[in-house]
């Protein structure tokens, strides 16, 4: 009896010894943006230099703004062979590419680089010569992939900037699972991926979404909890060219034109189970137009949709699409 007492005690004291979960808060910069991660975890584990690393391994992969990056090389045409980074973002860009019908094609890089709003800066060209010129070398059904070897053409150039951020989401919230990390957010400049709850609020984790503010203020008018999803906003408020009329150019190209797409939605957030698929069909959203994105959603119940536009009289709606959350 008194072994089975003792043994009760070192139970409790062993119970009692338990620190609850400690979250662990991470932020910085990368990708151009800034970056929030929190993680529950116990002992106040710190894993910035895994994640710094993780974050490295996906710049020198797929970053078109640094010169010895893979992507970088491939575009110069000085290597074909790439990693699993690359391998993983091709494939998911192929499977978007397919499903839109071209909507979304990495390959338009070129031609997001002579509007200046992609890594190399050029001048700012509009005349049709220079644009019809590039557009004979998109088409990313030229480019395939064996094993780990890239085939195309020496003129494709390859950019895979409306997807990768989402990707790099997805890297560092599957090492937090690798490492039994089950309550999480990763936040890179507003696009994020979540799992379990907010142990200190104890519910999913609430995030805000942003106004379509032109003059650069934030504010946020629609707000949700998530819960083990991903969502990625698109926006044209922020990201134009202006020209010396006066005219705005949004970012998005048209991959079918080679001009910025005309459209009347300023912001589109589009929840996924993983952050590189939600971040992929934001920006083809965006440039299929609303009418054509709601048909698109109609048959992929999988992809939820929130949509901020303006309608015929410059007046601000929203549309929630496949029971986004309210």
């Amino acid at each position: 009896m008194k072994q089975l007492i003792t043994f009760l005690l070192l139970i409790t004291l062993v119970s009692c010894s338990q620190e609850p979960p400690v979250n662990v808060k991470l932020t910085g910069p990368i990708f151009g943006t800034g970056f929030n991660i929190q993680y529950y975890t116990e002992g106040n584990v710190n894993y910035s230099e895994d994640i710094d690393s993780l974050f490295m391994q996906v710049n020198r992969s797929l970053s078109t703004y640094m010169a010895d990056s893979d992507i970088s090389k491939l575009n110069r045409n000085e290597i074909t062979t790439i990693d699993s980074h690359f391998k993983r973002v091709f494939e998911a860009s192929k499977l978007i590419y397919r499903t839109t019908e071209g909507v979304f094609d990495p390959t338009i890089g070129n031609v997001v680089n002579a509007w200046n709003f992609g890594a190399e800066q050029n001048k700012f060209l509009t005349d049709s010569t220079t644009i019809d010129s590039l557009m004979r070398y998109v088409g990313f059904n030229r480019v395939g992939i064996k094993d780990f070897i890239v085939k195309k053409p020496k003129t494709s150039y390859l950019e895979f900037n409306a997807i990768a951020k989402g990707y790099g989401i997805d890297v560092i919230a599957e090492f937090l699972e690798s490492k039994g990390v089950t309550n999480y957010l990763v936040d890179i400049g507003g696009d994020l991926r979540v799992s379990g709850i907010n142990i200190e609020s104890d519910k999913g984790w609430t995030v805000g979404i942003d106004d379509p503010n032109y003059d650069g203020t934030q504010s946020y008018s629609k707000v949700v909890v998530l819960l083990d999803e991903a969502m990625a906003t698109s926006g044209t408020y922020r990201k134009f060219k202006t020209d010396a009329k006066g005219n705005k150019y949004a970012h998005i190209i048209n991959t079918k034109t080679g001009y910025p797409t005309k459209t009347n939605i300023l912001s589109v957030s589009v929840i996924a189970e993983d952050c590189m698929t939600a971040d992929g069909y934001a920006t083809a959203f965006q440039a299929m137009g609303l009418n054509k994105a709601k048909a698109f959603l109609e048959i992929h119940p999988e992809l939820k949709a929130y949509f901020i536009y303006e309608d015929a009289t410059k007046t601000l709606r929203t549309l929630l699409v496949n029971n986004f959350p309210e």
